[in-house]
This record gives C-alpha cells, sequence and structure tokens, in this order.
C-alpha cells in the first residue's frame, strides 16, 4: 500500500525559555524521515510544532498542499484537525480503556479520506490480538508502545509523528519494536517523521535524514549521502560514523554459515549467515572503523573482504592521530577511518586506486535492514 510521496514544507521561528528553533525546510515525505541530533537540539520542539501542539511566532506550514500554519494570514490549523497522528515517548493510552477500547476510541474518531487502515491488519502487524482484553497498567514497556502506534495508526492519518518513542525500552524490546516500525509505510502508507538521537535507529529505520543541531538545520537529505559526508561527524559521531551500503543476498554458504551479498556485478561482500532469501535487497551498515585500506591487493590474510574502491575526499584531522576517507565502491560512498600517518605513508589523495578491507566479522547482522 505505498502512498505516492507527499511534500511537506515548515518554514517557522520559535522561541521558548531562552533557546529558539529556526526552520526553513522542504522535505518530501516518503517512507520514514528521521529527525536526528543531540539532546536539546530542537527535535521534539519541532516535531510539537508540525503538529500543532506548540505555535511558533512567525511560520507558515503546507503539508499536500494543505495550509496548517500561516501567521502572516492567521490561519493556525488546531491539533485536532491535522491530519497527523502523534506517538510519543510514554505511549499515554487511556488508562481507563482495554487496549480492545483504546483502538475503539481511534477508530471512531478516524478521518475521512485517510490512508485505508483496517482494524485486523493493524492488530496482525503489531502482534496485539492476546493483548485486547487487558488494561494498559498490565502492559509491558514494548506492549503499550506497540499498542500506541497501532491506536495511532487507527485514526488514519496521513502523517504520522514519532517522538523518541522507543527511549524507555530497554535493548532487545526497542530491537523488537524496529520491526515493526519499519513496517508502516509500506504496509499502510502512511509516512512517518521519527525524532531520534540514536544513530543505529537511523540506521535500521531512516529512507530520509534531517539533521538538527542547536536549533538549527544543519543538514537533510538521503541518509546514505548524509552518512557519507566528511562533514558531519561532530553531528553524526565519530565513533560510530560509517556508510549505508545497499546490497543483493546472492548466495549463502551453508558449510562456512557465511552469506555472499552482491553490490554491483562483480563486487560482492560477505557477512556472517543472513537468513534472508536470495534476491532480497538489504542495507548494511559499515562502520569507519573497520575499514582498512592498502595500495596493493594482500594475500595469505585472514579478511575476507578485499574490495577495489577510489579514493574521493581525504579529510584529516589535524587535532588527532586520525583522517577521514571516503571511497568510492561499486557506485557507492564508504568511509575508512584511519591514521594520518597511513594517510601519508600510503599518498592517499582524491582519484587514487586501493583496496578497502573489511572483516566479515565486523559486519554483525544487527547492522542490516531489508529495504
Amino acid at each position: 500500500m505505498k502512498a505516492p510521496p507527499g511534500i511537506l514544507h515548515a518554514s517557522f521561528s520559535l522561541a521558548r525559555g531562552g533557546f529558539s528553533l529556526e526552520a526553513d525546510e522542504q522535505i518530501e515525505l516518503a517512507g520514514i524521515t528521521a529527525l536526528f541530533g543531540p539532546n536539546g537540539s530542537g527535535k521534539s520542539l519541532t516535531l510539537r510544532t508540525l503538529a500543532g501542539l506548540e505555535t511558533p511566532e512567525r511560520g507558515r506550514i503546507t503539508c499536500n498542499g494543505e495550509t496548517w500554519l500561516d501567521t502572516g494570514q492567521g490561519v493556525v490549523m488546531p491539533a485536532h484537525r491535522r491530519p497527523v497522528a502523534y506517538v510519543f515517548q510514554d505511549a499515554r493510552l487511556f488508562a481507563h480503556l482495554s487496549v480492545e477500547r483504546n483502538l475503539a476510541f481511534a477508530e471512531a474518531r478516524a478521518r475521512a479520506g485517510g490512508p485505508d487502515v483496517s482494524r485486523s491488519d493493524v492488530i496482525e502487524t503489531f502482534d496485539i490480538a492476546g493483548l485486547l482484553g487487558r488494561m494498559p497498567q498490565g502492559l509491558s514497556g514494548g506492549e503499550r508502545q506497540r499498542v500506541a502506534m497501532a491506536r495511532a495508526l487507527l485514526s488514519r492519518p496521513s502523517l504520522l509523528l514519532m517522538d523518541e518513542s522507543l527511549a524507555a525500552l530497554d535493548v532487545q524490546r526497542r530491537a523488537q519494536a524496529l520491526n515493526f516500525i519499519e513496517q508502516i509505510p509500506e504496509r499502510f502508507g502512511v509516512p512517518v517523521i521519527y525524532v531520534t538521537h540514536q544513530i543505529d535507529e537511523v540506521v535500521r529505520l531512516a529512507s530520509n535524514m534531517v539533521l538538527i543541531a542547536g536549533g538549527r538545520v544543519e543538514a537533510q537529505g538521503p541518509a546514505a549521502e548524509l552518512m557519507a559526508r566528511l562533514d558531519l561527524p561532530p553531528f553524526t559521531g565519530r565513533f560510530e560514523a560509517g556508510s549505508l551500503i545497499e546490497a543483493r543476498v546472492a548466495r549463502h554458504d551453508d558449510r562456512f554459515a557465511l552469506t555472499q551479498l552482491e553490490l554491483a556485478p562483480g563486487t560482492t561482500i560477505e557477512i556472517p549467515y543472513l537468513d534472508y532469501p536470495a534476491g532480497e535487497t538489504v542495507r548494511l551498515r559499515i562502520r569507519a572503523r573497520d575499514v582498512s585500506l592498502a595500495t596493493v591487493k594482500p594475500k595469505g590474510i585472514s579478511l575476507r573482504n578485499v574490495l577495489e574502491a577510489r579514493v574521493e575526499e581525504v579529510q584529516a584531522e589535524p587535532d588527532t592521530a586520525f583522517a577521514e576517507i571516503r571511497l568510492l565502491l561499486a557506485g557507492q560512498a564508504l568511509r575508512a577511518r584511519i591514521s594520518r600517518a597511513s594517510v601519508h605513508e600510503l599518498e592517499l589523495e582524491p582519484g587514487k586506486q586501493v583496496y578497502a578491507l573489511v572483516k566479515a566479522t565486523a559486519l554483525d547482522r544487527r547492522l542490516l535492514t531489508r529495504r
């Protein structure tokens, strides 16, 4: 039920308690857009402004041609009339209603003309059939969030806003919840704007990314492009910096429990066994710190992945021992983080052909997602 992309334009200025927020962005609403940045950067305030829970001093917000806000014309569409649903960090289920009645409440207030979302499909997708008769206070944190997402979708929104919705969950329950979230755009035709400060959630979920820091948008665009940029690590984090690579499952090696992924004809990468069928497209995260470089193809080594690439950009960090390298690998961007001494000794510069060396054991399946 994939919906055609919509367009959200948000231009506004807002000040709260000494903090100022400025935005002037046009965002294509397709799939999941991550609003990413450090704590206190203005992500949640941006989301609340889109939802109509905050009214800026100046601004204009339109979505798919409909005006939600235009302070110059005196237009302020109230939150309950905007075709959005909001999933908060604390779920906010009605404590006096069972799960089933929470869902019925949303259905009764579903927007006419919204996406065709059925109760049975939502219950199946979020695996909550066994929870329908229970009260919210008897649910685990992960169960409450699944019900909250289901309830939000049954209001038939044109846009789903999620504000650090998994922050209160432990690692295992968060990973499970991500499985449910990534199905929403494709299965229900509802695009998502997802606020997070966790880079692994961006990698797992986002097609597009808006990077915000200090109340300002620093960059926006396809997540893979932003992750590959060398000028953004102060915001995306140097230790976890890396690349997003799309590949196709080519074959499995059952004897050694390996899976071969094809990046392009003739270019493959091996990872620990992945239980996906051949032909499935996946997105693989490769950390820059897990990539080494050589100017001559090495032999007799344990590394399974030796990949031909070309240096596109070298950015040294004069105050550290390191340098960031952006490579072109089978038409996709790959980052490496190596020492400045190695850059000097290998005479690395844009245009130079190199071999990128990546351990198969560094490519954990947790860094993979279906596309």
